[in-house]
């Protein structure tokens, strides 16, 4: 899979810092996001920072979403996660929807690096997690 061009030097030097599987899964997260925003223009422009010393993606313009975060968690070079933040819902509500993900409390979906993304619901994650203000302000669930 081809990626798109990183814009911001430190994010890019921040993903050569991973071993090689995680550092696939990292991308092809990341790849998501910006797929996602590019589809639904409720999302909008999407921003790629280091937030926690982790890539993160926070919607611009508009700010319909809630910062979602890509990294490997600990020391532990088998595992990748997703996040956003702790006081969301949205982890909980996905507790409910995907009981078979593994969650780290409130805040991250862990991947094994070993093995593929559940696609569907990664993708469902993220597009939830960049439309969460927007939802909410709506009253649209996930």
């Amino acid at each position: 899979m081809k990626y798109r061009e990183f814009l911001n030097v430190a994010v890019e030097d921040k993903f050569n810092t991973y071993p090689l599987k995680i550092r696939n899964k990292l991308l092809l997260l990341r790849e998501l996001v910006f797929q996602i925003a590019d589809e639904n223009d409720e999302v909008g422009e999407v921003q790629e920072t280091l937030k926690w010393e982790n890539p993160s993606y926070q919607t611009f313009s508009p700010k319909s979403g809630t910062t979602i975060r890509v990294s490997s968690p600990g020391s532990n070079n088998d595992k990748c996660a997703i996040s956003v933040h702790c006081q969301t819902t949205l982890v909980a509500e996905f507790k409910e929807l995907y009981p078979e993900l593994i969650y780290d409390g409130n805040r991250s979906i862990i991947f094994d690096a070993n093995t593929d993304l559940p696609h569907e619901q990664v993708r469902h994650f993220i597009f939830s997690a960049l439309t969460y203000h927007y939802r909410k302000k709506r009253g649209i669930g996930i």
